[in-house]
C-alpha cells in the first residue's frame, strides 16, 4: 500500500467517517489523532469498509486479499477497539464504530502502553474542547441527538416512580444487557492527563449488549454482573454524576457517569443550550421557595448551570437568598433534588414527553435524515446492502411523519421509496 500518500489515507478515512450519521470535521488536528491510532495502510484499509456491519469474506473482497490475511487485520484492528466485533447467525461480524460514541472513547477506557496516551488525551482535548467544530457537530446538528440523560432514581416520589418507563432507569439498562462490561471514563482520563481531572470515580463508565462483549472479549473493559454495576451506579449517585446514555429505547450500548467540568456531553449542553444537544429525562425539578434557604448546595452540583442564587427579596432578612431554576438548560437528571438538605426541590413530569427512537436503526435514519446523509445508508458502496438491512431501514421510514418521509425522498432521490410512501398512502 505504500504507493497511497498520508494525505490520501488518512483524507479517505475521514471521508469514512463523515458517512456517519455523526461526523468528524476535518481538521490538522483530527489527521494527528487518527494517525496516532491507525498506521497509514489501516487508514487506507479502513476508509474502504462499508458503514453497516461486513463479515470477513465482505472484507476480503473489498480490499482484495486472502481470507486469513483479512481476518488477521480485522482481529488485530478489534484487538485495539477500533473496529467491534459480534456474532451474527453463527458467523463473525465487524463493525466501525464511529468517533463517538466509538473508537475515540475505546482508546482511552484502559491504559495502554501501544500508544501514547498522554498525547493523544492532549489531542483530544485541543479537537474537543478547544476547536468546538467536533462537539458542535456531534451534538448540535438535527433534533435527534446521540444521547439523553436518565433520571436519578431515588428521588422519584412514588407517584413519579410510577410514570417512569423502563427504557428510562438506568437500573433496568443494568439488568437487562446481555453483557456488561465498565472501563475508564474516558473524559477524566483524557484530563488527567492535562492535570485537569475532578475527584469523581475513574473506573465507571459503562458498557452493554454487543459494545461491552466486544470490550470485554478485547480487555478493554472489564466485565461485571448486575450487582457490582448497580453498586457502581450507586457509586455514581453518591457522587452526584448524572447518567448520560445512549439515545435508544432498545439496546442501549453505554452509560457514561458524568460530571460537569470533564466529560464533553455535560459541557456541551452548557456551551449549546438553545440547540438541545442533550436529549433531558421527562422531569423537571419544582423549586418550593417557602423552605429554600438558599444554601447553593443545588447551584454546585449541577453540571449544566441550571441553577443559581438570586435575592429572596426577604424584607425580614436582606441578605436571604433563593435558588431559581433556568429551564431551558435544565437537564432533568435530578441530582439537585438529592442534595438540597431542606427537600425543597421535587421532581415533576414535564409537560410534553421526550421522544426517544426505538433501537439503532431508528436513531441511524432519523439521525441521517435531519444531517442530510440517509444516502449513505441506504447506497453503501463498499458492499451491497442486505436485504435485511433494508428492509429495516425502509421500515423505520415508512412510520415516519410525513415531513420527515418528505426529507428523506429529496435526499435519496428514488422513485423506489418515493412508490413505497404513495403506496402507504393508499
Amino acid at each position: 500500500m505504500a504507493h497511497h500518500t498520508l494525505k490520501t489515507a488518512y483524507s479517505g478515512l475521514v471521508d469514512r467517517l463523515n458517512r456517519f450519521p455523526q461526523g468528524a470535521p476535518s481538521s490538522e488536528l483530527l489527521n494527528k489523532i487518527l494517525k496516532v491510532l491507525f498506521s497509514e495502510q489501516e487508514a487506507h484499509l479502513v476508509s474502504l469498509l462499508p458503514i453497516k456491519p461486513f463479515t470477513v469474506g465482505q472484507a476480503s473482497r473489498i480490499w482484495k486479499t486472502d481470507l486469513n490475511t483479512t481476518r488477521k487485520i480485522l482481529d488485530n484492528l478489534a484487538d485495539r477497539a477500533v473496529l467491534v466485533d459480534m456474532e451474527q447467525n453463527g458467523e463473525p461480524q465487524y463493525l466501525l464504530p464511529p468517533p463517538m460514541a466509538g473508537f475515540f472513547e475505546f482508546s482511552m477506557m484502559r491504559i495502554r502502553n501501544d500508544i501514547d496516551q498522554k498525547a493523544l488525551g492532549e489531542l483530544f482535548y485541543q479537537y474537543l474542547n478547544v476547536e468546538e467544530d467536533f462537539v458542535r457537530e456531534l451534538f448540535t446538528r438535527g433534533e435527534t441527538q446521540l444521547g439523553r440523560v436518565f433520571v436519578h432514581e431515588p428521588v422519584l416520589s412514588a407517584e413519579n416512580a410510577l410514570h417512569v418507563l423502563d427504557y428510562e432507569r438506568a437500573s433496568e439498562i443494568i439488568k437487562t444487557a446481555t453483557h456488561i462490561g465498565v472501563g475508564m471514563c474516558y473524559c477524566r482520563h483524557k484530563m488527567e492527563h492535562l492535570g485537569k481531572a475532578c475527584r469523581a470515580p475513574m473506573d465507571i463508565c459503562m458498557t452493554f449488549n454487543t459494545t461491552a462483549a466486544s470490550l470485554t472479549r478485547h480487555g478493554h473493559a472489564r466485565r461485571i454482573d448486575v450487582h457490582e454495576c448497580m453498586d457502581l451506579l450507586q457509586q455514581a449517585y453518591d457522587h452526584n454524576l448524572v447518567q448520560f446514555g445512549e439515545n435508544v429505547r432498545e439496546g442501549v450500548n453505554f452509560i457514561c457517569n458524568c460530571c460537569g467540568c470533564c466529560c464533553e456531553a455535560m459541557i456541551a449542553a452548557r456551551r449549546f443550550t438553545i440547540l438541545n444537544p442533550v436529549h433531558t429525562t421527562n422531569f423537571v425539578p419544582v423549586i418550593e421557595y417557602a423552605s429554600c434557604n438558599g444554601c447553593s448546595k443545588c447551584v454546585n452540583v449541577c453540571p449544566v448551570e441550571a441553577m443559581a442564587l438570586v435575592t429572596a427579596n426577604d424584607p425580614f432578612q436582606p441578605n436571604r437568598k433563593k435558588a431559581v431554576l433556568n429551564e431551558e438548560r435544565c437537564l432533568g437528571c435530578g441530582v439537585c433534588a438529592r442534595t438540597c438538605p431542606s427537600k425543597s426541590i421535587q421532581l415533576n413530569a414535564r409537560k410534553q414527553r421526550v421522544l426517544t427512537p426505538l433501537n439503532g436503526v431508528h436513531k441511524a435514519v432519523v439521525m441521517a435524515i435531519e444531517r442530510g446523509k440517509l444516502q449513505h445508508l441506504i447506497f453503501d458502496n463498499r458492499v451491497l446492502f442486505s436485504h435485511r438491512a433494508l428492509a429495516a431501514v425502509l421500515g423505520v421510514l415508512l412510520k415516519l411523519p410525513p415531513i420527515k418521509q418528505a426529507m428523506a425522498s429529496r435526499q435519496i432521490k428514488s422513485r423506489y421509496f418515493e412508490q413505497l410512501i404513495q403506496r402507504r398512502k393508499l
